[in-house]
């Protein structure tokens, strides 16, 4: 019978990729977002390892780790975060919880694999630590020092992605021009303001309209720009080297780029564990010396099915966008045109679920207080850019909301929130970046 390993994460991308890398492993896994739900099904299905997320929605992972040893006092546990770094958070882990593991994310799959295999070992052979050698999260932290190909911009060339009830996508990466942004004409306008809706745009334009600016906080507006005029074009950032681009339909994110080789397609497959990199060298080459695609050649090799390979190359277009939520600098290039891109894939989070999702998971703690202050009020915006029905909220924050009338200051409303203050700073400034809040002034 396979061990059995619970691991409990928020971002249900990043579970869905974990649940599968312990799978191909040989171990059976149940997951959960939420510290409640992760109590339920443990004492329903008690494992033998835990890999739990230290800041989730309803707990901290430190107090579902008591709630876990309650119940199983010897449970090993793993901790793995995106917020409390540094060796501190690690020593304080294992001398208080006697844990077996603390991972930074992001973090290398195969170290987290081989962690749990020294706990609880399977008789299925593990990947090679090589296998799996970049770090291991859909929501990557792009360094921008790290070399790519500079002209080309592609994730896999040119692929035709068939899935089941006869879906279709063909994706042509040679269709992005990559002309580096700083020689993009473009006419100036005020950039967008976090916290306020952007100004108008050009409504169906399929010119040359453009706009550009430093990107600082501004991506949610800038996402929302393009939702709120329900416009088709392109979104381009840069910072140094690197270059990232991200296709719009209707307002409505369908396809990004990138001209990091880490960003590509086979390269995706590879961090996340699907293959292995001699895997993907071997099929390269064949594609290459046969005038043909590498996915195609994965698919004839077994290595990634057909009804595979549309679900990754979401994944991977999401994990551009939302790398896109760590940069604090850079400029953009805002354009319009009939259509962004030949093709496009549907991708399955609205922009405003998009947006929450970035700021909470890849906005610092310093950077999230920089842009709310203890002392600060906030108001319902008169005009929010989205409706609270377009949101996915949790219960404590809906609970939240009909308090937020300008008479508490962002301190009372942590104390209130009864959360840890990086949750409910996140919420707040995804709130005020959604335009469903705003500051108070002190004319309100």
């Amino acid at each position: 019978m396979a061990p059995r390993i619970l691991v409990v994460d928020d971002n249900q991308e990043l579970l869905t990729l974990l649940t599968q890398l312990f799978e191909d492993a040989g171990y059976e896994v149940v997951g959960a977002t939420k510290g409640k739900q992760a109590v339920e099904v443990s004492r329903a299905q008690p494992p033998a390892v835990a890999v739990l997320d230290i800041l989730l929605p309803d707990m901290m992972g430190y107090h579902l780790a008591d709630a876990l040893r309650k119940d199983q006092p010897q449970l090993p546990l793993i901790f793995i975060t995106g917020v409390f770094k540094g060796g501190k958070h690690a020593m304080e882990a294992r001398q208080k919880y006697a844990a077996a593991g603390y991972f930074e994310k992001p973090f290398e799959a195969a170290k987290l694999l081989e962690a749990v295999q020294k706990l609880v070992p399977t008789q299925k052979q593990a990947p090679s630590p090589t296998s799996m050698q970049d770090a291991f999260d859909v929501e990557l932290d792009i360094d921008v020092e790290e070399e790519g190909p500079q002209d080309a911009m592609e994730l896999t060339g040119r692929i035709k992605v068939t899935g089941g009830d006869n879906l279709t996508a063909e994706i042509r990466g040679a269709n992005l021009t990559a002309t580096p942004l700083h020689k993009v004409a473009a006419t100036l306008v005020r950039p967008p303001v976090p916290g306020r809706p952007p100004d108008p745009m050009p409504v169906g334009s399929g010119g040359p309209g453009q706009r550009r600016g430093e990107l600082k906080d501004n991506l949610p507006s800038l996402l929302t720009a393009f939702y709120l005029a329900r416009e088709t074009g392109e979104l381009g950032v840069q910072r140094g080297k690197v270059r990232k681009v991200v296709y719009f339909e209707r307002g409505t994110p369908v396809f990004a780029l990138s001209n990091l080789l880490a960003d590509r397609f086979g390269q995706f497959l590879v961090r996340v564990g699907k293959i292995k990199p001699e895997q993907l060298e071997d099929a390269a080459s064949v594609a290459t010396a046969n005038n043909r695609r590498t996915g195609d050649v994965l698919v004839e090799r077994s290595l990634l099915k057909d009804t595979e390979r549309l679900y990754y190359v979401g994944q991977q277009v999401k994990a551009i966008i939302y790398s896109l939520f760590s940069w604090e600098d850079g400029t953009y290039v805002m354009s319009f045109k009939e259509k962004a891109t030949a093709e496009s894939i549907k991708l399955d989070v609205h922009p405003a679920n998009l947006i929450v999702r970035g700021i909470k998971k890849l906005y610092k703690p310093e950077r999230l207080r920089r842009m709310l202050r203890p002392e600060d009020r906030l108001i319902p915006a008169v005009a929010p850019a989205y409706q609270l029905h377009e949101v996915e909220l949790e219960r404590w924050e809906a609970e939240l909301l009909p308090k937020i009338d300008g008479n508490r200051t962002v301190a009372e409303l942590l104390a209130y929130a009864n959360r840890p203050d990086q949750v409910v700073y996140g919420f707040l400034v995804s709130m005020m970046s959604l335009g469903i809040l705003e500051q108070r002034t002190n004319s309100q």
